[in-house]
């Protein structure tokens, strides 16, 4: 591995002579009280609320008041639909189809390689170790002069364990293209963010949702951090209008919130351990691996079993036992105080 990172070379041709579209609200600046540029409907909306106008189409507001609690600049935030989104648009800018490749350290989110299937790009895997950590000599060893990106999910799904800073910061000083590090569970977790860290590696990009600990996934939002040319990339080939008017006005009003959404993630970790010490006490549990998310890695005897009892009595965990590293794996994700103690009673009673 050697850092040689320049963005306008790992930039597809395409993309680099891209004009974008500019639409009707991109061009215009400023206050008006009559608009008739975007061939809306000018009459309101059959809702209680009217939603008959475009929406910001780079979400000014939205991003101000994240900028606040991220403390992180606006002008290095991308709000997207999901994160999935952010993912796909890296893909579509940064790598050549039939051409580039991107590598990927399994068991890890299964949408990284969907996303590559889809814009035909090749994926290279080097599994994690064991203990669920990167494998930095495998990982070099498959690197070549098509690699564009390497992802890394911390804390990883489907194990839920952090992976060690050291190790990424290794990788992120010394590869030459994109290292996207998707954080979806940060909130959980005792490591800190790398998004203080986008300053120190300009090939870092950062990938958080308000899917998790803000309670929000119907909502739809996912952001990305990244130095301001990275961002300025995503917003050149997004949608003009990717995030809808209701959500952003409806995500103002989430963040507002703060104190609530901390008293929840405080809680899940409460539950989280607790949850994992009565895992451990039944029979054919086998292990409960340490997590930093919302969510606890069991080995069974009999996952599919255990899935298919818990499934009948209406309680839906994830079978996860045919991922790699995974064998006889359940993932349960942390409920309610309730919830749990529901679940634990099931266990309990499993033949």
């Amino acid at each position: 591995m050697a850092n040689s990172f320049d963005l306008t070379n790992l930039l597809r041709d395409n993309i680099r002579k891209l004009i974008p579209y500019s639409s009707a609200r991109d061009e215009f600046k400023g206050e008006a009280s009559v608009l008739m540029d975007a061939n809306e409907n000018a009459y309101g909306s059959p809702l209680d609320r009217s939603y008959n106008r475009y929406p910001d189409p780079l979400q000014h507001q939205l991003k101000l008041k994240l900028s606040g609690i991220k403390g992180v600049p606006a002008r290095n935030i991308f709000l997207g639909n999901g994160s999935d989104e952010a993912i796909d648009l890296l893909y579509r800018a940064f790598c050549r189809p039939g051409i580039d490749n991107v590598l990927l350290v399994p068991p890890t989110y299964g949408m990284y390689e969907v996303s590559a299937n889809i814009n035909d790009i090749a994926v290279k895997k080097v599994s994690l170790t064991p203990d669920f950590q990167l494998d930095l000599d495998g990982i070099a060893e498959a690197i070549d002069d098509n690699t564009r990106m390497i992802f890394l999910c911390s804390p990883n799904n489907p194990t839920g364990n952090s992976l060690r800073r050291e190790d990424v910061e290794t990788i992120l000083a010394n590869f030459g293209g994109l290292v996207v590090i998707d954080e979806a569970y940060i909130n959980y977790s005792r490591q800190k963010t790398f998004i203080q860290e986008l300053t120190e590696y300009s090939n870092l990009v950062v990938l958080q949702t308000l899917s998790k600990a803000w309670g929000l996934a119907g909502l739809r939002l996912g952001m990305a951090f990244a130095s301001e040319e990275i961002i300025e990339v995503f917003n050149k080939i997004k949608p003009p209008y990717n995030v809808n008017q209701a959500t952003q006005e409806l995500v103002l009003k989430a963040l507002d919130k703060l104190e609530t959404v901390n008293a929840w993630i405080r809680e899940t970790v409460t539950e989280r351990e607790q949850l994992s010490e009565e895992l451990r006490k039944l029979p054919f549990v086998l292990h409960v691996y340490p997590s930093d998310a919302n969510f606890i890695l069991a080995k069974t005897t009999e996952p599919r079993q255990v899935y298919e009892y818990l499934v009948n009595k209406g309680i839906i965990v994830r079978d996860r036992s045919k991922v790699e590293l995974c064998a006889g794996c359940l993932r349960i994700t942390v409920g309610t105080p309730d919830e749990n103690k529901m679940l634990i009673a099931a266990l309990k009673r499993y033949p």
